[in-house]
């Protein structure tokens, strides 16, 4: 515990594909005590269960080894803890691979992981509503392959508790990962829901680490950022009681202030006076933030109350296989020619190779693709609306894709954009295609006795 002493939370990475080299500047130069790196989306854990159904070895973050490999050896000479949720859906191998690196660097460090997210057996017993669809999981006729609980912050303060110096989890909640460490070091009362409350908003401003200080707030002409190219990530100064001022290293590009943490506060949350947790129903309807210095600001006014009886499970479903192609047009007429290379590929993908024509989407990127389906917004209507199609562009990427069953009709959606470079229409160019497996996320409620967390030191 730390005794009455101020606890520094550096924010290593905000998604699965984050940098590392800001996480290196923070461990390097940041004098943390924790350093969480934060890699799970819904659509993460789904992915990572069908890698592990296919090599039991597989299904955590591909990126785990390259971050501990490169933060390892500054976080062991500067005392600091690293925790993240880099488990995804195979926290137990993870947990070894996390092992295996420290050996490799020849660091006395030791690792605890965090499982019991895994609910699949609970949900099929309990067979609750899914959200999305109102019915119950039995009459889904898609195949369910994973379902992850949203575990809180309690199992992680255990594993720090056990001494380990890095923790593996696997579906644990964001803010959580920030919150575990604040427990421990604290020692608060796991009843009382304005600590919890404070805890969860130091979490939450984290939790997507670059965003705080400028990367999804940029815009040239609105709101500027310094040096954008080397972004910062940000850290937590987090005292007894809650309070914390938010601040990112001088050396490194970006800005903190009270416009980039009003942003981040409202990201991904539905009602700001009930942010629902697993461990607090946070309320953050009184927080203000106040600028302290350069790059740092005072966050205050967070409350909360007790946390639900059930907890949020992510269902992952086999959903079968999507297959799209692209190319460009460019010069005089070149949406003329990306409407007519769409035509010859969606009639030959139903004449030739018996595709659904319900199945085919096209996008026509760079003449209103992004507005599609906003009829309703600022007079934009149909296919990128009047507005966005009131100039010819300068050239058109065409986006031809379709969901189906089986993955040999899917590898023949690009195959068909790809033959257009000798079949016509004029001009194409930088043909790409792909194909790959869908996985369906939806979620259900499960009670919270149904979810056992379980912390192992290896």
């Amino acid at each position: 515990m730390s005794a009455g002493r101020t606890v520094r939370l550096g924010a290593g990475a905000g998604f699965a594909g984050d940098r590392i080299d800001p996480a290196v500047e923070l461990a390097q130069h940041g004098a943390l005590d924790y350093l969480v790196f934060e890699c799970l989306g819904e659509r993460t854990v789904a992915a990572g269960h069908t890698r592990r159904l296919a090599d039991p070895h597989a299904g955590y973050d591909p990126l785990l080894a390259a971050r501990l490999r490169a933060v390892l050896p500054h976080c062991r000479d500067a005392g600091t803890t690293v925790v993240t949720n880099s488990g995804a859906a195979n926290p137990e191998a993870a947990g070894v691979r996390a092992a295996e690196v420290i050996r490799e660097l020849g660091l006395p460090s030791r690792v605890a992981t965090v499982t019991g997210d895994d609910v699949l057996d609970a949900v099929r017993r309990r067979d609750p509503r899914v959200w999305e669809t109102g019915t119950r999981l039995s009459e889904i006729g898609e195949e369910l392959i994973s379902a992850n609980a949203y575990l809180g912050a309690e199992p992680v303060a255990q594993a720090l508790a056990s001494g380990a110096d890095v923790v593996v989890t696997g579906r644990v909640a964001d803010p959580a990962l920030y919150l575990g460490p604040l427990l421990h070091e604290h020692g608060w009362d796991r009843g009382d829901p304005t600590l919890l409350g404070r805890g969860t908003l130091v979490g939450h401003l984290l939790e997507c680490a670059g965003q705080l200080t400028g990367g999804y707030f940029a815009d040239p002409l609105t709101k500027p950022v310094p040096d954008p190219a080397h972004l910062g990530f940000p850290f937590a100064d987090v005292g007894p009681d809650g309070s914390a001022v938010f601040g990112k290293l001088a050396r490194s590009g970006g800005r903190l202030d009270a416009r980039t943490c009003g942003e981040q506060l409202l990201y991904e949350v539905d009602d700001p006076g009930g942010y629902v947790t697993p461990d607090v129903v946070a309320d953050f309807s009184g927080v203000t933030f106040t600028e302290s210095g350069p790059d740092r600001v005072v966050a205050s006014g967070a409350t909360g109350r007790a946390r639900p009886d059930t907890l949020k499970v992510t269902l992952g479903f086999r959903g079968g296989w999507l297959g799209e192609g692209q190319i460009t047009y460019a010069g005089p007429r070149c949406l003329d020619r990306a409407r007519l290379a769409a035509d010859i590929v969606r009639e030959r993908l139903v004449s030739v190779h018996g595709l659904d024509e319900t199945a085919v989407e096209v996008e026509y990127i760079g003449a209103g693709a992004a507005f599609r389906g906003l009829g309703g917004l600022a007079g934009l209507g149909g296919l990128g609306g009047p507005a966005a199609q009131a100039v010819d562009p300068v050239e058109v990427r065409l986006r031809v894709a379709a969901r189906v069953a089986a993955e040999e009709a899917a590898s023949v959606v690009g195959w068909e954009v790809e033959s257009l470079y000798t079949n016509g229409p004029a001009g194409g160019g930088g043909a790409r295609r792909e194909h790959r497996e869908i996985v369906a996320v939806r979620s259900c409620l499960l009670p919270v006795e149904d979810v056992r967390p379980v912390v192992t030191v290896l």
